[in-house]
């Protein structure tokens, strides 16, 4: 499958948050609030699915689809709608979001209590591989979103998703393994982890971990007719992660440009109305 044309898509979406600005639109609005692990990212498509304006913050008030400071998370969903509602100019009112697959009960709820807190009636609760999926307009094949800290794969058939799964195993536990080869605190490896100057020598540090996350998704998909694989999230932004599942599943891996941003506008497009 040919991604130019949604490398371009994610692209315009990047530069828009990056410039805070925003893009002509027609029709209605439509707003996705993806509540990750590291960042909590604010997206706004239109009617058509053009990405219209964004925001982002670093974060860490969810871990793995669960709420761990919920005042923290409304604060900042609050911020970020009011820092693209100035630059659109109009009130966001309703909006969807996402949770890792497998996520229920009261964990789903708490991630959608958070929009209503900040003022945002959610419309939908999707799961994050099949947000992406939308996204990329992935039909067939499996969709691996890498989280903070958990790896989600959803496998489709048809446009249809088929199955969904969600293991322990994400950019939370590369952190660690970086913290205890360089004997850092977790924030300090943080940010080592994405120091581009030392990418290629965290790589060799944390390649086990990104072994492990091939290892759970080759688990998942036995059995499926799977031909391709699509990982998306912040966590696979290393420019050698593909090649570790291609080599570890043996099925052709693509990863699009800016990974992180990949799912946030699924979870627009995902937005009922």
């Amino acid at each position: 499958m040919e991604l130019s044309n949604k490398n371009e898509y994610i692209e315009t979406f990047y530069n828009l948050i990056k410039e805070e600005k925003c893009s002509e639109y027609s029709g209605e609005l439509k707003v996705g609030v993806d509540l990750g692990t590291a960042n909590i990212v604010i997206s706004v498509v239109d009617e058509c699915g053009k990405a219209v304006a964004g925001a982002s913050f670093g974060a860490s008030v969810v871990k793995d689809g669960l709420v761990v400071d919920y005042i923290g998370a409304v604060e900042i969903v609050k911020k970020l709608k009011k820092k693209v509602e100035d630059i659109l100019g109009v009130e966001l009112t309703h909006g969807a979001t996402a949770v890792p697959p497998g996520t229920i009960g009261g964990n789903a709820k708490a991630i959608a209590n958070v929009l209503e807190s900040a003022d945002i009636e959610v419309t939908n609760v999707i799961d994050e591989p099949t947000a992406a999926a939308t996204a990329l307009g992935i039909k067939d094949g499996a969709v691996v979103d890498v989280g903070g800290g958990t790896t989600g794969i959803s496998i489709l058939k048809n446009g249809e998703v088929i199955y969904t799964a969600d293991e322990p195993t994400g950019g939370t536990h590369m952190t660690l393994v970086l913290a205890g080869n360089y004997k850092l605190s977790f924030e300090e490896a943080e940010k080592v982890k994405k120091d581009k100057n030392k990418e290629k020598d965290n790589f060799i540090i944390i390649k086990p971990v990104i072994e492990k996350m091939a290892a759970i998704v080759k688990r998942h998909i036995q059995g499926y007719d799977v031909e391709k694989i699509y990982i998306v999230g912040g966590a696979c932004s290393f420019t050698e992660f593909e090649k570790v599942f291609i080599k570890e599943i043996g099925i052709e891996t693509i990863k699009p440009k800016r990974p992180l941003l990949v799912t946030p506008l699924g979870i627009a497009l995902n937005c009922a109305k």
